[in-house]
């Protein structure tokens, strides 16, 4: 595994800032990297954004990087900041420059798979 990834994902590990994921999968591949602070898309998005909104002011979407996630993430970054929360890309752009990843849920494998 890339001495890059490795950072990147102690970075998300210690961000404090709630992650936006697709689904159950996306949270648990995150969870077995330990990282907690993990929302799913189980409500319209309007309304997980304003929920989200009233506590944190930084968030992170991890949507997949497909066709369905990147639509989701411009509704979903849409929706943030127009209620003032400021959207970190960091890792987003990391995976979807620096790696073959294409869905968040096989992030363990891919992992598995480059060391």
């Amino acid at each position: 595994m890339s001495e890059e990834l490795l950072v990147e994902l102690d970075n998300l590990k210690t961000a404090e800032k709630p992650i936006i994921v697709e689904g159950k999968k996306d949270k648990e591949a995150l969870k077995k990297l330990s990282i907690y602070c993990v929302f799913t898309i189980k409500e319209p998005l309007f309304k997980l954004c304003e929920n989200i909104s009233k506590k944190y002011k930084d968030v992170i979407i991890l949507t997949d990087l497909d066709k369905e996630g990147k639509r989701l993430y411009s509704k979903l970054k849409e929706n943030f900041e127009r209620n003032g929360v400021k959207v970190n890309d960091r890792f987003r752009e990391f995976l979807f420059k620096e790696t073959t990843l294409r869905q968040i849920e096989g992030l363990n494998k891919y992992i598995e798979n480059t060391q």
